[in-house]
């Protein structure tokens, strides 16, 4: 046998070896037409070529990442319905290792499945575990309905990409029945929603939901009717450069919708597959019992945003100045993350659901200490965190050695549906009950 290539419903799926793991990456799990519902992607007859890299959506550059930083050319495609699949070098087809399907972050606007910042070869190689990334659609493309154009394409995707994992991931060495979704920031938004999308239920049983920007996924009607009305039409092929050329227009001035236009993209309720916004409360809690989850938050989530934004970073100068700025960074926190984390969690709990909250408060210097997206460091720490500003000097050998307890929570967590610890010294808190 070769195991290099997998027999799955989905075709003969080509790999390679990479080191201890090996990877399955480019798998196309969906086609749509621009605007379309994802349709998902026939079996094949032939070989599936999964030695590329999932291509990203078209989008603007992530303020976080510089030619330096990401190693990899993915590529553009706005039908970027793509997967990729890292297992442990040995796994056997009749394992049934514990999936971890990862939902990447980025404002709904960045990132893509395969981006060198979150690779997961380390987390799968120690915790011998089998993580799929997914790549869907973003900004205009995947989360603007209204104005004739479907809402929540991008969710539609990620759903898609779910089914795609349950009917072939046995072949790879993968439970179908033990599938956690793990996310960060929007994708971390994506994971909670998903808990409340029609056709979801059955496709995982856990959820991993970092950093979760929960405060401000409400009250968003009005401002994604304003930007839906400024999409007309768009050129026939989009490059990064004409996605960021559209967008501009699109999220100018929206100051004036409050909170909210922290985040411009995201979830419409009321529009498949999510329900109206009168009715999440219920729905969350109808989901609860079936979904073990694992919620937190950074204790200084916004100080990320603020340290990028020089007028804000220069208040440090002086000692009012820092006081004023940790003020700033703290109630902002709590608006964005906190406090609707915190009402995410006792509404889970009180519906029979069980829920986990942790709270991280590392960071390799002062600057980031608990900001946001500062665990991924932790949970991926390859060499694309070494260019960056975030790890402030600190050796990535460190930072390695100090995340192996985090990604031991998280692979428990997925094993079992408990984090196994209560605190892990220096680096987060977590609470039970």
């Amino acid at each position: 046998m070769n195991p290099l290539r997998v027999e799955c419903l989905a075709g003969t799926v080509v790999g390679r070896a990479d080191g201890e793991v090996r990877r399955y990456t480019g798998i196309r799990y969906a086609r749509a037409k621009r605007f379309g519902r994802p349709e998902p992607e026939p079996a094949a007859h032939g070989d599936i070529d999964a030695t590329q890299w999932s291509p990203r959506c078209p989008q603007r550059a992530n303020p976080l990442q510089t030619d330096e930083s990401e190693r990899r050319d993915l590529g553009v495609d706005e039908h970027c319905q793509f997967l990729s699949i890292t297992t442990p070098g040995d796994a056997q087809p009749d394992e049934a290792l514990p999936v971890m399907v990862w939902i990447h972050g980025g404002s709904y606007e960045t990132g893509g499945g395969d981006e060198t910042y979150s690779d997961p070869a380390l987390l799968v190689r120690e915790q011998r575990v089998v993580v799929v990334t997914i790549t869907y659609r973003l900004g205009p493309l995947g989360f603007l309905g209204g104005e004739g154009r479907p809402a929540n394409l991008g969710l539609l995707d990620q759903l898609e990409a779910l089914r795609w994992v349950r009917r072939n991931i046995a072949a790879f060495g993968g439970d179908p029945n033990l599938v956690t979704l793990f996310g960060q920031s929007a994708g971390a938004d994506s994971v909670a929603h998903l808990m409340i999308s029609d056709g979801a239920r059955g496709l995982f049983r856990r959820a991993i939901i970092q950093s979760p920007p929960l405060g401000i996924t409400r009250g968003r009607a009005a401002m994604s009717a304003t930007m839906s009305a400024r999409l007309h039409t768009l050129p026939e092929v989009l490059t990064n450069e004409e996605m960021v050329r559209q967008q501009k227009p699109l999220i100018r001035g929206l100051g004036r919708f409050g909170w909210v236009a922290a985040m411009p993209f995201g979830t419409q309720y009321g529009h498949d597959p999510v329900p109206a916004e009168s009715e999440l409360d219920a729905a969350w809690r109808k989901a609860a019992p079936g979904v073990d989850v694992l919620i937190g938050s950074n204790n200084r989530e916004t100080a990320l945003f603020a340290e990028l934004t020089p007028v804000f970073s220069r208040l440090k100068r002086t000692r009012l100045g820092r006081r004023l700025y940790e003020a700033a960074v703290a109630r902002t926190t709590r608006r964005i993350y906190d406090d609707a984390i915190d009402s995410f969690v006792n509404r889970h709990r009180s519906a029979g659901g069980y829920a986990e909250r942790y709270r991280v408060d590392w960071g390799a210097g002062p600057r980031f200490q608990g900001a946001h997206v500062i665990e991924l460091a932790l949970l991926f720490p390859t060499r694309a965190w070494e260019v960056g500003e975030l790890l402030e000097g600190q050796a990535l050998e460190e930072v390695q050695r100090q995340g192996r307890p985090m990604r031991n929570m998280w692979a428990h967590f997925a094993r079992t549906g408990r984090s196994g610890v209560t605190e892990i010294p220096g680096i987060l808190q977590v609470s039970a009950s």
